[in-house]
């Protein structure tokens, strides 16, 4: 019994040394236990570790019960009851080291796990925040192509309005310059029509006077 509570320790502490050091063996290790901890699995270990549990509860009484009889029989201690207790005490030293280690391994296991599946997490979200701001600078590009855009329409715009000022400014002077001819013209008839009475007025005062 106590060569394989040895062997049960030691295989434990070598488990949680694979458990510690990041190495290849650790993988194979997370896997067993995965597998180790699925279906009946968990049933079993937890059957293995309440006995292992009551036989060191039994152990202990069987140490207390040797100890009362060396108090009832006035330290009158038997070489045979010290080799007994000695062999419990070792017993359930050994049995309860190997349930602490026991229960050390299946947290250093679940933390592991949690741990790879928070760094995955990180991962996705990381790459989801890498995305969005590889989204975010094409965006920006974009941004930056449509004010360019916009800029040059801008520009282009206001080169029309100040060919439109300069036709509008054109237009009113040929409008200006047309009603400036209309009144020349029309002042132009008025003498000419002055000129033809004049004419006429001169006609009849050279009839007049030739008779």
């Amino acid at each position: 019994m106590i060569q394989v509570l040895f062997s049960v320790i030691f295989a434990e502490m070598a488990l949680i040394v694979l458990f510690i050091f990041k190495t290849p063996l650790r993988k194979l290790v997370i896997m067993g236990l995965d597998r180790v901890k699925r279906g009946r699995g968990p049933i079993v270990v937890k059957t293995t570790g309440s006995t292992i549990f009551v036989v060191m509860l039994s152990t202990i009484y069987s140490v207390v019960s040797i100890r009362k009889r060396w108090i009832d029989e006035d330290g009158n201690v038997t070489p045979t009851d010290q080799i007994l207790m000695a062999q419990h005490l070792l017993l359930a030293s050994l049995m309860g080291f190997s349930l602490f280690l026991g229960l050390m391994i299946d947290r250093l296991h679940h933390y592991i796990r949690e741990l790879g599946m928070r760094r995955k997490s990180m991962e996705a979200v990381n790459k989801q925040n890498r995305g969005f701001e590889d989204g975010k600078n094409g965006a920006s590009d974009e941004m930056k192509s449509l004010e360019e855009e916009a800029s040059a329409l801008r520009l282009k715009i206001q080169k029309l309005e100040a060919t439109v000022e300069e036709k509008a400014k054109e237009a009113s002077n040929a409008e200006a310059n047309v009603i400036a001819l209309k009144k020349q013209s029309d002042h132009f008839f008025l003498e000419n029509g002055n000129l033809l009475e004049e004419n006429q007025n001169l006609r009849a005062q050279l009839r007049s006077l030739s008779k």
